[in-house]
């Protein structure tokens, strides 16, 4: 493998992208070399799944497109970064009982932090933001069973 890899798409704000930036980062990821059904490709899915929706739905309009890019050094290090052109740093809200959003940057940075890795948002020379996450790379063994399937 190439000692740096890189990949991105840039998608429009709209709800339906979150998909698109799932399925764009997963088949890079296995391009790459990670197996698709497995714990990492799981956390993948749902941190690129959070970093699009946050991305589309907390920019009030004011970023048309944003940018889903992937980095791969060494095979050491993964960054997963999503790009808006709004200024606005995310910032975390007060979980209300009955509130059923505004939980995403806790959920990224739990399972980032579960698997060794660490958040990071720092601001474009445009004016707008990038939050990324870095985690270690780390290609599964094994992949994880699908639901209702044993393993041998």
């Amino acid at each position: 493998m190439a000692d740096h890899l890189e990949a991105s798409v840039t998608l429009p704000s709209d709800p339906a992208s979150v998909c698109a930036a799932r399925t764009y980062a997963i088949d890079t990821l296995v391009e790459w070399g990670l197996a698709p059904h497995t714990e990492v490709a799981d956390t993948v899915r749902l941190i690129v799944s959070e970093l699009a929706t946050n991305a589309v739905q907390h920019t009030l309009g004011q970023s048309p497109t944003f940018t889903v890019g992937l980095e791969l050094d060494r095979d050491e290090q993964l960054r997963i970064g999503v790009t808006d052109s709004h200024p606005r740093f995310p910032k975390r809200l007060p979980a209300a009982v009955q509130q059923d959003n505004g939980r995403g940057l806790v959920i990224i940075r739990w399972l980032t932090a579960e698997c060794g890795g660490r958040l990071c948002v720092r601001p474009t020379r445009e004016g707008g933001k990038t939050v990324s996450i870095e985690l270690p790379w780390k290609v599964p063994a094994r992949p994880v069973p699908a639901a209702g399937q044993q393993e041998s």
